[in-house]
């Protein structure tokens, strides 16, 4: 009975005889040679072997092992002619299916396929090609999987690796594990099981000198420090044969080989991509050629780089380029100088250049100068149409140096404002004792206190004792049912305007000669009844901003009220999908200088011009 190693797997046997492949490969490294990867594999593929409908972008370049080997053994082959030393098999998606997130492509209509026969099948594939071009023993085979088999179910199908492999004539000479992110404890564990198999892995990391990066270049993690260093550190302890990155923009790949060097004495090297899927297709940088991509090796290798490939987009003549511009040369130790905002692409390395967000008055608006704001329990927190208006109020500094009121003040975010935009006095009321002591409370936190006053005030006995320069209101608007309320002495709210038709009526009392009032409206409510009412206090009102809101809890169990009141007058609200939404109207209000006054609060709502 064989042995098995501490995890469970018989590692692989070596071979006796002749130096393998992956010796020579040691042997370039020990010597300063710079070893040559491929290029992108499955981009390379005729777009017939590669298009296959309702497969995800990691599986249609290892779904051509099944559907057109010839295709995947014709890269193979122009890669060897171009010189690498090292050639990966394409399937970088099996790990998809090992892990078990991937679509069931080995089932043929003539009989399955499994995963075991798609991996040999490639091995064989990219050894045909190698011995086809007369390199047999100079070229490597890679055997590729993806950052998936990093996974729980990954790692338990990483013991059947062993089995697969068995055959020596179907043998890769290393495994690739490739587009790597995450350093959790896990991978360790999975590294390990990998090693068990018995032959030399190589990790590869979709990162840069400032941590995870993805494959358009964005930056998906946050600081890191120099936890990338230590993680090589114990690869490196763990017996991991060489560390690169991969499947990143070539500009990112500058400053991370000379940073792994600091930690680490294993091989390092970097395969960058040129090219991304869209939804359109495969998408390529142009005007890279073997030249420029030459160049940007170079650089690598002044770094350190001893291994050097592509990814994605990078074709047989980018590495037939590139390996005869690194011939000859010696890994240096050129560090590279930090990048602008290096260890944090949230910062800016140059203040000057960078101009702060602000307002026409120019006010700072990042971070937005929202109050400091405590919700006391039982006080309604600020809505969306109570933001809509305390955004108006601030994008206008309304307030400033004026005498203002605030109805219905709830927590005191208007109050609030007002006060921060210099307002001379800000008169707070709200029927609710807790909403008017809240809203004194936040003005004391945002050091407004001085200019704040408050006071319970039911809104329908309540006559104005002064007047003001800025009225403000944001007020409870909800249609109800009266059959679904028990009878108080105060009517039940049918067409949900009580409140708004109170203040309209009184308004007139309330402002100044000049004066002005901001007064929110929900469409759910008419228009005409607005404009009657505010005519008959000799007013006028003009919208200044709107939003749509989605119907609250209470607009929701008021449908059917809503929809009777919407019948009955011009009261609308729209839909989007299965989302009822209504429209808030900032209607800012001032006096006219004719209009006759009358008491239209008892009239009738009338629809349309009736």
């Amino acid at each position: 009975m064989e042995p098995e190693s501490h995890s469970g797997v018989t590692p692989l046997a070596a071979e006796p005889g002749a130096r393998t492949p992956y010796q020579r490969l040691t042997e370039m490294i020990a010597a300063g040679r710079c070893v040559i990867l491929d290029g992108g594999v499955g981009t390379e593929l005729p777009k017939p072997a590669r298009a296959a409908e309702g497969v995800g972008e990691s599986l249609w370049g290892t779904r051509a092992l099944v559907k057109a080997p010839d295709a995947v053994l014709d890269v193979h082959r122009r890669y060897v002619a171009a010189g690498c030393d090292v050639i990966s098999t394409n399937t970088w998606g099996l790990a998809s299916v090992l892990a078990g997130s991937g679509p069931r492509l080995w089932e043929e209509r003539d009989a399955p396929v499994h995963w075991m026969d798609v991996a040999r099948r490639a091995v064989r594939l990219a050894r045909r090609a190698i011995d086809e071009q007369g390199r047999t023993g100079e070229c490597a085979v890679a055997f590729s999987l993806n950052a998936e088999i990093d996974s729980e179910e990954g790692r338990e199908t990483l013991r059947l690796l062993a089995r697969v492999f068995a055959d020596p004539a179907q043998r890769p000479d290393l495994i690739l594990v490739e587009t790597l992110s995450l350093l959790h404890p896990a991978l360790d564990a999975t590294v390990e099981r990998l090693l068990a198999v018995g032959l030399p892995v190589w990790l590869s990391f979709r990162r840069c000198r400032r941590g995870m990066c993805g494959v358009h270049g964005e930056h998906w993690g946050g600081p890191e420090g120099d936890a990338f260093g230590r993680a090589a550190r114990r690869f490196e302890q763990l017996g991991v044969g060489a560390l690169l990155v991969n499947c990143i923009p070539p500009d990112h790949v500058d400053g991370i080989v000379s940073y792994l060097r600091d930690f680490t004495d294993l091989p390092l090297g970097a395969y960058p991509n040129l090219g991304y899927y869209t939804d359109r297709g495969w998408r390529f940088e142009t005007g890279v050629g073997g030249e420029e991509y030459t160049q940007m090796a170079l650089r690598w290798r002044e770094e350190g780089a001893q291994l050097v490939g592509g990814c994605c987009g990078v074709r047989p003549d980018h590495i037939a380029a590139a390996r005869a511009g690194l011939a000859g040369t010696q890994p240096g130790d050129q560090h590279r100088a930090p990048l602008p905002g290096d260890g944090d692409p949230g910062r800016l390395s140059d203040v000057r250049a960078w101009t702060p967000w602000a307002d026409r008055r120019g006010r700072r608006l990042y971070p937005l100068p929202y109050p400091e704001l405590s919700v006391e329990p039982g006080v309604a927190a600020p809505d969306q149409a109570s933001l809509m208006v305390w955004r108006h109020l601030l994008h206008d500094g309304i307030g400033a140096h004026q005498r203002c009121l605030d109805v219905g003040c709830g927590s005191g975010l208007q109050t609030v404002q007002l006060a921060r935009n210099g307002a001379a006095h800000v008169h707070a009321i709200d029927i609710d004792p807790d909403a008017v002591a809240n809203t004194l409370g936040n003005a004391f936190r945002n050091g407004v206190d001085d200019r704040v006053s408050g006071q319970v005030v039911d809104l329908f006995p309540w006559v104005p004792e002064e007047r003001y320069e800025v009225v403000v209101a944001c007020l409870q608007q909800e249609p109800m049912d009266p059959f679904q309320h028990t009878a108080t002495h105060r009517r039940v709210d049918y067409w949900g305007r009580n409140l708004l038709d109170q203040l309209l009526g009184k308004l007139g009392d309330a402002l100044t000669a000049e004066g002005v009032a901001y007064v929110m409206q929900l469409s759910i409510l008419s228009e005409q009844r607005t404009a009657e009412l505010l005519a008959a206090a000799g007013l006028a009102a003009q919208v200044v901003d709107y939003a749509l809101f989605p119907f609250g809890a209470g607009h929701a169990n008021a449908r059917e009220q809503i929809a009777r009141v919407e019948s009955l007058s011009d009261a609308y609200h729209v839909t989007s999908g299965d989302r009822a939404l209504m429209a808030g109207y900032l209607l800012e209000v001032r006096r006219r200088d004719a209009g006759a006054h009358g008491d239209l609060l008892d009239a009738p709502l009338r629809r349309g011009g009736e």
